[in-house]
């Protein structure tokens, strides 16, 4: 058939080509059959619809150009008419449609165009070789493909038989664009598919008890692979949707900004200018006095103190003694002031010493009027200030603590200046150009802040004497944030920008924004990104953040078993999570669920690992309950896993149980340690004082609700044993104070010891100045505090103070009135009181903040008086546990309600009570729930040998086990020990 038309006539060729080309590929698929009978039906209805299209056909010129336009039509098309099944039919038959008419026309070249027939089809055979070739390589893929796509390409074949000829060239061109992108898409998810596998077999050949997969011959695993990766797509979509409302809703947390400050960072900054003014880096100022001694400076920090400079500093043009010298060493434009008799040598030295570090080493009543005239003339109001003070003959110890003090403000003042300066572009030397925006800065504070800029401008790189420096791999608001923290020390955070940033800071070795960004990364961490804090510290070889965010990931790890990021975890790091001492979870029906949620995401390629997943699951340890709920899952209908199911089955129902089954071992991170105390002796006519020291190695989970701790003797004390005694923990190191080494009335100490667990040895302190027993210490801003208590037979009111550098004790304000039996806790800074006795043996209800310069104040009291008690700080609360009160008798009777005081409000609420009574039990807070171990009961001075634990999540107590040893009097605090301890 020849054509007519001559717009169609250039093109004709080659489309032919690649119509012979599609027919045989489409040949091969299947994919001709069904449209054909499609296409010959439709072809009267689009009669129309080609009239009104023949001037977009005779407008073709060429192949290239006419393909790529109908091409974008139908892209077009595709995109607003989606889901019509005859719209490429109409496309294809109305050019079926303009060789209909023309056929009279057509019939006197017939001859002509069966030649040119024969010598395309000779031509196509030795191409479509080739391009039998080609599908050979990619069978697998393609097949993949096909499977895939079949109901989207059935739409755009040719229509009736032998019609490769009236298929148009940009259906055909279209068509094999998109082939390509699928087989691309193919390509890649078999890759990832290969590695699924890959990992499935290495997993498996580590487990010797697992059960070799069934071998299938290649066709079913073709036939496998093709629904495995259509019902992979249809996951993902699924997935995709499943995990647009989580994203929207932490979308707020994700943008919330925090305001982060690095506290010492003006004294960094001036140390580091410090340093370069002293090594002549960057220095742009140069000063000269009468006596022609000079003094090399940077102009940013004179600036910052003296407005003389500072002004001079903005002006463009030189005037009298203010001028340039030709040296642009570093690209630094280097100016000089030369200053008269009324600035000499020690003022001009005292100013630069100010500008620097904020105080004045060398001024005395002999330098001051030499200082006070320099200041005047560069105007120096801040300096003039402290010589004023200097003058008002301050004391010489309250001079260094104001000094101190001032010299801190004085640097944040300084900083504040040259941010002002910055802002308004004061003496600004380079412009860095980013992604977005370029910005100006000084130099110097970059140089001082980054040491990728310090090496860019000190070591002659050729951005050295450049004032236009081009940073294409930086977004200019990341730059304009890095900048602002040089000039403040204040970075805003969120989570949505933290990892970028960070990554940027890494690059720019930007010191002040790494300290900020991973004080964010650690502090903010939370179960929706603290796997992305693991992945992110991983990557960039952070030993220490990834052994925060694991830490965090395994003791939280109900809650992260919860977010959509956690069935994209690969099924190594999933292993390492599930098989860690570290896991915290309530019941194994936590750690089963969590298995099932990461198959389920993909179920199709980690039904596989369904075995070596459930080997981590404790099931013998569920209840019926629990395994009720094990049984009633989804997963269990895939007829692969009714083998394991029954496996899982007869593993819960077993009664013989593997050691390793009958328990999950929970390594805290910090350990329970109990110290001295007495009890009961084996002959039961005597009590014994302990020197003993137990820790709390482990949390062992049994059936159900049952729990028990495993304790370790972690050695002894020095001589003289203790009870009645007080414990705090400050640097990681434990100090025991005071108490009674016997039952007399001498017997009561004021002594002080000092255990460092790295060193594993002992210290004697300066002793307490007064003797106490049955008091309370706490630790508050580095220092010791010791407050009240009695020494038989004595009530004590004083409090007294304990400095680690000094070694020594002093007194602070008293107590109202003397007190014992009571207990003080610290929340926010401040401290509270509850409790005890007073010196008429009265128990008290009485709640009071004390602090050491202005003594008690009152609060709302305990609903119940009580003393020898218990009282913890746990999430900004104080819980009170235990202890006696008197009845109406007064006499002692033992406590068993419980009720937790809130200092935000000043009241006081109940909530669950003990279940035995623990009077002058020890206590503690760890990982979020409140201990109560041992003490005795007042009703028959029993000693009860019971651990309790309250979870405020759950508002119930739970019963941990029996103590190791001593229990009655003894105190309990936290502990960070060496690994060896707990091997």
């Amino acid at each position: 058939m020849a054509v007519v038309n001559p717009c169609l006539q250039n093109g004709w060729d080659e489309w032919s080509h690649e119509a012979e080309e599609e027919r045989r590929r489409e040949e091969w698929t299947e994919w001709t059959g069904e449209e054909m009978n499609e296409k010959d039906e439709g072809k009267e209805e689009q009669e129309e619809e080609d009239r009104e299209d023949e001037g977009c056909l005779e407008g073709k010129g060429s192949r290239e150009e006419n393909g790529g336009k109908v091409k974008d039509k139908l892209k077009s098309e595709d995109e607003e008419r989606e889901g019509e099944s005859n719209r490429e039919e109409r496309v294809e038959d109305k050019q079926v449609d303009v060789e209909q008419e023309e056929a009279d026309e057509q019939e006197r070249e017939i001859s002509v165009t069966e030649e040119e027939e024969e010598e395309q089809g000779t031509s196509m055979e030795t191409e479509d070789g080739e391009v039998s070739d080609l599908d050979g390589q990619n069978n697998e893929g393609l097949d993949q493909v096909v499977s895939e796509d079949e109901s989207y390409n059935s739409e755009e074949e040719n229509t009736g038989e032998g019609a490769p000829e009236e298929h148009c060239g940009h259906d055909i061109e279209f068509n094999l664009i998109r082939v390509e992108e699928r087989l691309q898409h193919t390509l890649s998810s078999e890759e990832f598919k290969n590695d699924e596998e890959e990992t499935v077999l290495e997993l498996s050949s580590t487990w010797d008890d697992q059960e070799e997969l069934p071998v299938k011959d290649e066709e079913e695993e073709e036939e496998e692979e093709q629904e495995e990766e259509e019902e992979e797509e249809e996951e993902e979509e699924e997935g995709e949707a499943e995990d647009l409302s989580p994203e929207y809703m932490d979308c707020d947390e994700e943008d919330m900004v925090k305001i982060y400050r690095e506290t010492d960072y003006p004294t960094d900054m001036f140390h580091t200018l410090t340093e370069f003014r002293d090594s002549a880096l960057l220095t742009d100022l140069i000063l000269r006095t009468e006596t022609g001694k000079t003094f090399h400076v940077h102009s940013l920090v004179l600036s910052a103190v003296s407005s003389f400079i500072s002004e001079r500093m903005s002006r463009a043009n030189t005037k009298n003694n203010f001028r340039r010298d030709n040296d642009e060493k570093n690209g630094i434009n280097k100016w000089s002031l030369d200053f008269g008799p009324d600035v000499d040598n020690v003022g001009l030295e005292a100013i630069i010493d100010f500008a620097y570090s904020g105080y004045v080493p060398n001024l005395d009543m002999d330098t001051i009027e030499q200082i006070k005239r320099a200041a005047q003339t560069l105007r120096v109001p801040r300096l003039m200030d402290l010589c004023n003070k200097q003058e008002s003959a301050r004391s010489g110890g309250t001079k260094e603590t104001e000094e101190e003090i001032s010299a801190l403000e004085q640097m944040m003042i300084s900083l504040r200046s040259m941010r002002q300066l910055w802002e308004d572009r004061v003496g600004c030397d380079v412009a860095l150009e980013g992604i977005g925006d370029s910005l100006h800065v000084h130099r110097v504070v970059l140089a001082a802040s980054s040491d990728y800029f310090r090496g860019m401008f000190t070591l002659g790189m050729k951005e050295s004497h450049q004032s236009h420096v081009t940073l294409p791999f930086l977004m200019s608001s990341e730059l304009e944030a890095l900048i602002s923290c040089s000039y403040s020390g204040l970075l805003p955070l969120s989570w949505r920008s933290i990892f970028e940033l960070t990554c940027t800071v890494l690059q720019l070795q930007y010191r002040p924004g790494l300290s900020l960004c991973l004080r964010f990364l650690q502090e903010e961490m939370n179960p929706e990104f603290c796997l992305d804090v693991a992945s992110f510290a991983e990557a960039y070889e952070m030993a220490q953040l990834l052994e925060i965010a694991e830490d965090f990931v395994l003791r939280q790890f109900q809650k992260v078993a919860c977010t959509s990021k956690f069935k994209d975890l690969p099924v190594r790091q999933l292993l390492k999570y599930l098989n860690s001492h570290s896991l915290c979870v309530p019941s194994e029906l936590v750690v089963f669920k969590a298995v099932v949620a990461w198959i389920q995401a993909k179920p199709k390629m980690r039904l596989k690992l369904a075995r070596i997943l459930m080997k981590t699951v404790h099931f013998p340890l569920m209840t019926f309950r629990e395994f009720k709920e094990v049984k009633a899952i989804d997963l269990w209908v895939n007829q692969s896993l009714e083998e394991l199911y029954q496996a899982v089955f007869e593993e819960f129902c077993s009664n013989e149980i593997e050691p390793q089954s009958q328990y999950r071992i929970y390594l805290p991170k910090e350990s329970l340690v109990l110290i001295g105390g007495d009890r009961i002796c084996e002959d039961l006519g005597t009590r014994c004082i302990s020197r003993e020291l137990w820790f709390g190695n482990s949390l062992l989970s049994h059936t159900g609700i049952r729990k028990t701790m495993e304790w370790r003797k972690l050695g002894e004390m020095p001589e003289p044993a203790r009870f009645s005694h007080e414990v705090a923990v400050m640097r990681g190191q434990l100090y025991v104070f005071g108490g009674k080494k016997f039952y007399g009335l001498g017997d009561t100490l004021n002594s002080v010891l000092r255990y460092d667990p790295i060193e594993n040895i002992w210290e004697n302190l300066a002793d307490m100045q007064e003797r106490r027993c049955f008091f309370s210490v706490l630790v508050l801003d580095g220092q010791i505090y010791a407050i009240g208590g009695h020494c038989d037979p004595e009530y004590i009111d004083s409090v007294e103070r304990y400095c680690p550098t000094a070694n020594s004790w002093s007194f602070t304000k008293p107590l109202e009135l003397p007190l014992s039996g009571h207990v003080a806790k610290v929340v926010h800074g401040q401290i509270f009181i509850s409790g005890g006795r007073n010196s008429d043996y009265t128990c008290l209800a009485s709640m009071s903040r004390y602090h050491p310069d202005t003594g008690s104040t009152h609060l709302s009291n305990m609903r119940q008086p009580r003393t020898n008690h218990c009282m913890e700080a746990l999430h900004d609360r104080l819980y009170v546990a235990g202890g006696i009160t008197v009845d109406q008798t007064m006499t002692g009777v033992d406590l068993l309600t419980c009720e937790m005081y809130s200092p935000q409000t000043d009241t006081w609420t109940s909530f669950m009570s003990l279940s035995v009574p623990h009077v002058g039990a020890g206590s503690a807070v760890l990982e979020g729930k409140f201990y109560v171990l041992g003490g005795y009961s007042q009703e028959d001075y029993s000693d009860t040998k019971t651990v309790h634990r309250y979870d405020p999540t759950l508002a119930q107590w739970e019963n941990m086990g029996r103590m190791p040893g001593p229990n009655n009097d003894i105190r309990a605090s936290l502990l960070c020990l060496p690994q060896h301890f707990r091997k």
